[in-house]
């Protein structure tokens, strides 16, 4: 506990001033990876689960126990604080969020997020109330820990198809005064989408370096007044892209070019092999 507590302190800590990006492993092995590399902590992501499981993401086919089992194996490949992408909380009420909270906590993660997206095709975005609820339960669920348990709360809109900022901004505002500790938006059409946000809340604010985003550096991000940059399913795609390249080349022309650029085996033994 004591080091879950010193993780939780530092990535709370992280929030305060500046602006850190947190990349998203889908495995242990992309946990150690990404540890050697200088960043201050870590987030899972739920898309790359369900495609290391050979599932669709955002269909509600990856349940809890999968994903806090997951979330395990990736907090006891690092040494990094871990935060995690908890999807609407796993449950329909506000007390089945607390639970995957406090089971959250119990894996040794340090932080997560809660959507008000509800997985149902053509009602996609929870009521405002309802959403507000769930987040007061987790955040609940979170001040019960015995370490600065961070909850990001997260407003699905444009990740849904649905343009409205006014609402967003709403909502994240909602989510703050019910106690959320860091609020987030994902695919913000927009860096004046961004910069709007930013300047109508008093919370530390994430964004997903997707779309416009990638057009700027972390630092104009933060200029911006972002203080916190998840990378949500890039990586695993990054991933799929090079075996998709990779199965094009031995499908089609025949040849292994691919594999004369990849990792060495020896080389991959060192990196990942445990002494």
């Amino acid at each position: 506990m004591t080091d879950q507590r010193s993780k939780a302190v530092r990535f709370a800590e992280l929030h305060r001033t500046g602006t850190f990006v947190v990349p998203n492993p889908w495995d242990a092995g992309t946990a150690r990876i990404l540890s050697g590399y200088g960043f201050s902590a870590l987030a899972t992501t739920s898309a790359g689960l369900a495609f290391s499981m050979g599932l669709a993401d955002g269909a509600q086919l990856v349940g809890r126990d999968e994903t806090l089992d997951n979330a395990r194996s990736i907090v006891e490949a690092t040494d990094l604080p871990v935060t995690a992408d908890l999807e609407s909380g796993y449950g329909s009420s506000p007390d089945d969020v607390a639970e995957t909270i406090r089971r959250a906590a119990e894996v040794g993660l340090v932080g997560a997020s809660i959507e008000d997206s509800t997985g149902e095709a053509g009602e996609e975005i929870r009521d405002v109330a309802e959403a507000v609820d769930r987040i007061a339960a987790a955040v609940e669920a979170a001040r019960a820990q015995p370490f600065p348990f961070t909850l990001t709360a997260r407003a699905d809109n444009f990740f849904h198809g649905r343009p409205d900022l006014h609402d967003t901004i709403h909502r994240l505002q909602a989510f703050a005064e019910a106690g959320a500790d860091v609020l987030y938006a994902p695919a913000l059409p927009g860096i004046e989408a961004v910069k709007a946000v930013c300047s109508s809340l008093d919370k530390p604010v994430n964004v997903l370096a997707a779309g416009p985003v990638l057009e700027r550096s972390v630092a104009e991000l933060g200029a911006l007044g972002v203080r916190r940059i998840s990378l949500g399913s890039a990586l695993p795609r990054a991933a799929l892209t090079a075996v998709l390249d990779a199965a094009a080349e031995l499908a089609g022309p025949g040849t292994f070019g691919f594999a004369k650029s990849a990792l060495g085996y020896a080389d991959s033994n060192a990196l990942l092999g445990r002494s």
